[in-house]
């Protein structure tokens, strides 16, 4: 496929994308879809047998009297009880400091520009995936850096835009932490599982393991691609632009004398928290530890993942701008919680109304009779956990050519899905590992993603030509090798059956 072909495959499918409604309206819509078929599925008796207790489920109308009661009654609890939202906006408290203190940012160029000229492709990679906890720093700090520092390597500078937005975008759903995607979607997940087990909870925690194991296959297949791929089909950069990045140790210094400082303190509270943790939990009756059972998996630690994250954060961003002078008053760090509050208002609308269409799905009994009728097909076809998730893998790369948001995907396809597959044997762990591995893969070729555009802007600051399908034609590669990479590594992790987290399995008995 030549690039012609590739912008006019791209045109139409940011056409086709732009005539979708805003995601927030598509939830409305969805919403209001769900009441209508209520009344319709019910007038028509649709009815199926639950697998596990025998129970006959019947599809109950919202639009009865007593389904209006339930709606206006239970609107504002499904919107606070909600399990995204407040584990969200405490995980972006924490990241809200480090951010607004700079630790985020000075942690990127550091980790960059430290790196040998020989694994700078695979360092800048890995920075990209690790720049996912704190949302916008990847995009705007480490893309046009990581084009300062191929170009003073006497690399392609867009090479290294094209590492970057690879690590940054295409391997979203990996990394070293747990982080606000985590919450967002183990939050849906137990949400979508409660359709057929009300006791399943699925922790931030869930997809730890095989998120940690994702970043170095996503660093080593972005690495491969930039240096084999990608920066021979380029050629020796002939630009405009020359190396005006210094070296570290000549007219310049890497870090300024406050960055230092600002990293040691941060470096001497982390030491800190990490000791207390262990503390808490490395004795067989550290207060961390489940005090019935002395557990990890099953303790407050693990439940509260999402709280440790957030203060060491918090508490590690607050260190660093102490040091490097950007917090000289408690008002800073109000003020960085506020701006990180504020950047959530679009997230919270959208939240609400995914609130409204997940409770009412749950109310009507469509999703578990989906769930139930979709698991009996499965299970008549003989497929098999395995290509199960594999084809959703494919399914959810698609989908993301035409809806980019993360959370409003699984928001809709959790309902449906992450029951089908718990009724088929696997886990909601499992469904949710294999919609980030097909959700994060073809973000890096749709112009529908919202930094996209961004990405065009930094190229053109280097091939002024450069436009919608010269991104596409560029990151294309990056995207088939992420999907057939991650795939392959996610059918090895299958295959052993690894524990994709802390008690997570993939496979369920019932």
């Amino acid at each position: 496929m030549n690039k012609n072909k590739i912008t006019v495959f791209l045109d139409f499918i940011e056409n086709t994308g732009n005539k979708l409604p805003h995601p927030t309206s598509l939830f409305i819509l969805l919403t209001g879809l769900i009441l209508i078929l209520s009344a319709i599925f019910e007038a028509l008796q649709l009815t199926a047998i639950h697998p596990l207790n025998g129970n006959t489920i019947n599809v109950v109308n919202l639009l009865s009297q007593d389904g209006l009661h339930k709606i206006l009654t239970h609107t504002v609890s499904n919107f606070t009880g909600f399990a995204p939202v407040g584990t969200v906006l405490v995980a972006m408290l924490g990241i809200g400091i480090a951010e607004y203190t700079g630790l985020i940012a000075t942690s990127l160029r550091l980790l960059v520009e430290t790196a040998p000229k020989q694994i700078i492709a695979y360092v800048v990679v890995m920075a990209g995936v690790l720049s996912s906890l704190a949302a916008d720093a990847g995009y705007v700090v480490l893309i046009p850096v990581a084009a300062l520092i191929f170009l003073a390597a006497g690399r392609h500078p867009v090479a290294g835009i094209a590492a970057a937005f690879a690590g940054v975008s295409g391997g979203f759903s990996a990394n070293f932490l747990i982080g606000p995607v985590d919450a967002i979607l183990s939050g849906i997940s137990t949400e979508a599982v409660h359709l057929v087990d009300a006791q399943y909870e699925v922790s931030a925690a869930g997809n730890y393991y095989f998120i940690v194991a994702s970043t170095f296959v996503i660093t080593l297949i972005g690495g491969l691609v930039t240096d084999y791929i990608i920066e021979p089909r380029m050629g020796q950069y002939k630009g405009e632009n020359k190396n005006t990045h210094e070296e570290p140790g000549k007219n310049n210094q890497l870090l300024s004398s406050a960055e230092k400082k600002g990293l040691w303190y941060c470096l001497m509270v982390l030491i800190v928290i990490t000791g207390l943790l262990l503390y808490g939990l490395l004795p067989d009756a550290g207060i961390l530890r489940n005090p019935e059972t002395n557990s990890i998996l099953k303790s407050p630690f693990i439940s509260g993942i999402v709280t440790v994250i957030a203060f060491t954060l918090g508490i590690a961003g607050i260190a660093y701008g102490i040091g490097a002078g950007t917090v000289t008053s408690d008002k800073d760090v109000i003020k960085s919680m506020e701006n990180s509050m504020a950047s959530m208002a679009s997230y919270l609308v959208l939240m609400f109304f995914a609130a409204q269409f997940v409770s009412y799905f749950s109310w009507t009994n469509l999703g578990l009779i989906t769930a139930i009728k979709g698991s009996d097909l499965i299970q008549q076809l003989q497929l098999g956990p395995l290509p199960l998730l594999l084809f959703f893998i494919i399914f959810a790369a698609s989908i993301n050519l035409v809806i980019g948001s993360a959370s409003a995907k699984w928001s809709i396809m959790a309902p449906i899905f992450v029951p089908m597959l718990f009724l088929a044997g696997i886990s909601p762990e499992a469904t949710q590992a294999a919609y980030r591995v097909g959700d994060s893969v073809t973000n890096i070729i749709t112009p529908l993603m919202p930094y996209f555009a961004v990405v065009v802007a930094f190229v053109q600051r280097y091939e002024k030509s450069s436009g919608l399908g010269t991104i596409a034609a560029m990151m294309l590669p990056f995207s088939l090798m992420f999907l057939l990479g991650w795939s392959v590594f996610f059918i090895f992790w299958f295959s052993f059956d690894f524990p994709l987290g802390p008690g997570a399995n993939i496979l369920i008995s019932r």
